[in-house]
C-alpha cells in the first residue's frame, strides 16, 4: 500500500483546516476501513470514494474493489490523483471525477467507504442513504453518536430518525485526532450503514422527514404543541385536525421519546388530515 505521508509529499499540499482538509494518514485505520465492508459481505465489484484527497484511502480500496470512482472538489488533488493512478485508471480500474459531491452525477456503485469533509457530511450522507447501498462514512464523533442514537437519550434527535429510516447504523470505530494531518479540533468516528426497508410505511417520504424535522425543532415541547408550533415548517394547513385525531399517549410525549415508527403513523395522520401543502 502507498505510504500516506509520501502521497501527501509528492502531491506537494498541505492539509487546510479551513478549507475543511484533513488528510487521514494512520495505516492502521486505512488498512481497517474496507474491512467493514468485507465484514457484512458487501458487493465491492464498484467503490464509490468521496473526497479522495491525496489517495491514500483510493489505494486501500483498489485492492478489494474491481472498480473505483473517486469524487474530489478540489482541482489540484483531482489532477494529482490522476497522475499518482495513471496506471490504475488506464486498466479502467479507477475513475476520477472532479466535482462537488452534492452536484456531479455519481456513478452506479455497488458500495462507499468515504472519509466526508465534515463540513458537509450530513449533506453528502443523505445524497448517499436513498441510493440503499452500503456505506462505510467517517464523520465528526457527535454527529456519528446522533446518527446511531436510541430515543430517550440526549443524543437522539432528528438525524437519528432520519439516518435510522434508511439502514441499520452502527459506530463501528472512533478515530483519534492524531490519525489526521493537520490534526481537527475533534475526534472522528465510523458509521457502517446497511440498507434495509423500515419495519413501517411511509407514504410521502420528503413530508415524513420535513415533518420529523418540524416536531424536534420544538423538542422540549409537548407533541401537541409541537404539532401548533411548526405548521411553517411542516407545511400543513390544518395542524389542529392532526391534533384532534392524534391519540392522547402521543400527544403527551415528547419528540426525543417517538421512536421512528410512531413517528411514521403520525406523519401519515398529518398527510391524512393535515392538509400539507404539498398534497
Amino acid at each position: 500500500m502507498r505510504d500516506p505521508d509520501g502521497l501527501i509529499a509528492r502531491a506537494g499540499v498541505r492539509g487546510d483546516p479551513d478549507r475543511d482538509q484533513h488528510f487521514l494518514v494512520d495505516d492502521r485505520v486505512l488498512d481497517r476501513l474496507p474491512t467493514y465492508l468485507e465484514e457484512i459481505d458487501a458487493d465491492t465489484s464498484h467503490l464509490l470514494e468521496i473526497g479522495g484527497g491525496t489517495g491514500a484511502l483510493t489505494d486501500r480500496l483498489l485492492a478489494v474493489g474491481d472498480e473505483v470512482t473517486v469524487v474530489e472538489r478540489d482541482r489540484e488533488l483531482a489532477a494529482f490523483l490522476r497522475e499518482e493512478f495513471a496506471d490504475e485508471i488506464e486498466a479502467g480500474e479507477l475513475t476520477v471525477i472532479e466535482g462537488d459531491a452534492l452536484e456531479v452525477e455519481l456513478p452506479d456503485f455497488t458500495a462507499s467507504v468515504s472519509n466526508l469533509p465534515y463540513g458537509v457530511s450530513s449533506e453528502i450522507a443523505f445524497r448517499l442513504f436513498p441510493e440503499k447501498k452500503p456505506l462505510v462514512l467517517m464523520f465528526q464523533q457527535e454527529f456519528a453518536e446522533r446518527m446511531v442514537a436510541e430515543p430517550n437519550t440526549s443524543e437522539y434527535g432528528r438525524l437519528s430518525v432520519s439516518s435510522q429510516h434508511y439502514a441499520d447504523v452502527e459506530l463501528v470505530e472512533s478515530i483519534p485526532k492524531e490519525a489526521f494531518s493537520p490534526p481537527p479540533a475533534v475526534q472522528s468516528a465510523v458509521v457502517r450503514a446497511i440498507p434495509r426497508d423500515p419495519d413501517y410505511a411511509v407514504e410521502n417520504e420528503e413530508f415524513f422527514l420535513r415533518f420529523v424535522k418540524a416536531l424536534f425543532t420544538q423538542r422540549r415541547k409537548t407533541i401537541r404543541n409541537a404539532i401548533r408550533n411548526t405548521a411553517h415548517i411542516s407545511g400543513l394547513e390544518a395542524p389542529e385536525a392532526v391534533v384532534d385525531a392524534a391519540d392522547e399517549d402521543v400527544l403527551r410525549k415528547r419528540a426525543g421519546a417517538m421512536a421512528p415508527a410512531e413517528f411514521a403513523a403520525l406523519a401519515q395522520l398529518a398527510r391524512d388530515v393535515g392538509e400539507p401543502t404539498d398534497g
